[in-house]
């Protein structure tokens, strides 16, 4: 990675630790690094495993959760394609400047609903 992309990876990485990376950010992280997909994937892990540690502390408080595992499979693996299959079924609702976190909760919420 050149030094240039190694500061734009970096300034992106920063400005999310302020404020959530947007759908236009992520795109551009993709598409202008090396290494930018891989990258990507990343976020996209760490957004989801996050959103899934925010739901089980609900539960655990004894608050609804926004989506439920249950007994169901959720790898890291699966952020990414949850992501894409969210942004392409809901195209008309999303704008380049929403955070990538929205789109990766409704995923979730859509494909694991409490059924409890």
């Amino acid at each position: 990675m050149t030094n240039l992309g190694a500061m734009f990876v970096f300034a992106v990485l920063c400005t999310t630790a302020a404020n959530a990376m947007t759908i236009r950010q992520f795109k551009l992280l993709e598409a202008n690094e090396k290494n930018g997909k891989v990258y990507a994937g990343y976020y996209l892990v760490g957004v989801m495993e996050g959103l899934r540690e925010a739901s089980e502390a609900s539960q655990r408080e004894g608050r609804k959760p926004p989506f439920c595992v249950e007994n169901r499979k959720l790898d890291p693996e699966m952020a990414r394609s949850l992501y894409q299959t969210e942004l392409k079924r809901n195209a008309e609702s999303y704008e380049a400047d929403m955070p990538v976190q929205l789109v990766l909760s409704a995923a979730l919420r859509n494909s694991y609903r409490c059924t409890h």
